[in-house]
């Protein structure tokens, strides 16, 4: 009887790789007291004639991006910024406590100028590590909060673009945990006003930072339609 070789099998084709998510973690946009006072998070604060002008060009930008959700912190300034994107793109906003800004304490309210003639304040700028707002919250609890809401986000839209309305420091905290930067340096970050940070999450992956406090180009370029 004819014996024939056998035919080797092809090897099994790789897994493909995972999709980056895009996470666009935007600024609210200003208000009436924006770089005077310290709100915290004191309610009933709202974006002023040029904040809201800022929303609508955020919105703007993000014309032509798939978006595939929208988050925002409960607070009414994040919520407002978030109006127009969402008027765009035919999608709720969906709020996220993990989003809100840091809880000052008995400093809401304050004014900037007050604060800065404090020793305390020497430590918000140059040690935020080791610092808790009196009868608030610790710059470290602030950071892992919102990176660990983040990167739930991320699990949860996995492949998609995820656009989250925050606040200046947990902003500047999640793309300092993103550089690998220390907290102590995260206030060398700049984080305008109605600005867009942008970090590309891969599963089992280190997270990249695409874009920091982006406040004119248009963003479609991040991600392909």
């Amino acid at each position: 009887m004819l014996m024939t070789a056998a035919t080797p099998s092809a090897p099994p084709a790789p897994p493909p790789a995972p999709q980056a998510t895009l996470l666009l973690l935007v600024r609210h946009g200003e208000t009436p007291t924006t770089g005077r006072v310290l709100p915290g998070r004191a309610p009933g604060l709202h974006l002023s004639g040029r904040g809201r002008a800022q929303a609508e060009r955020v919105a703007e930008r993000l014309a032509g991006l798939p978006v595939d959700v929208i988050y925002s912190s409960p607070l009414e300034r994040t919520r407002e910024t978030a109006e127009p994107t969402a008027t765009c793109t035919g999608l709720e906003v969906k709020e996220n406590a993990g989003l809100i800004e840091c809880d000052v304490g008995e400093w809401t309210g304050a004014a900037l100028a007050d604060l800065a003639a404090l020793q305390q304040w020497q430590a918000v700028q140059h040690s935020p590590s080791a610092f808790r707002f009196p009868d608030g919250e610790s710059f470290a609890a602030m950071q892992a909060r919102i990176v660990g809401a983040l990167e739930k986000l991320c699990a949860a839209h996995a492949g998609g673009v995820v656009v989250c309305f925050s606040h200046a420091d947990p902003i500047k905290a999640a793309v300092a945990h993103a550089l690998g930067t220390h907290l102590d340096h995260f206030q060398r970050i700049v984080i305008s006003p109605g600005s867009v940070s942008a970090i590309s999450y891969v599963e089992g992956q280190a997270p990249a930072v695409l874009m920091v406090n982006a406040t004119l180009e248009p963003l479609s370029g991040l991600r392909e339609s």
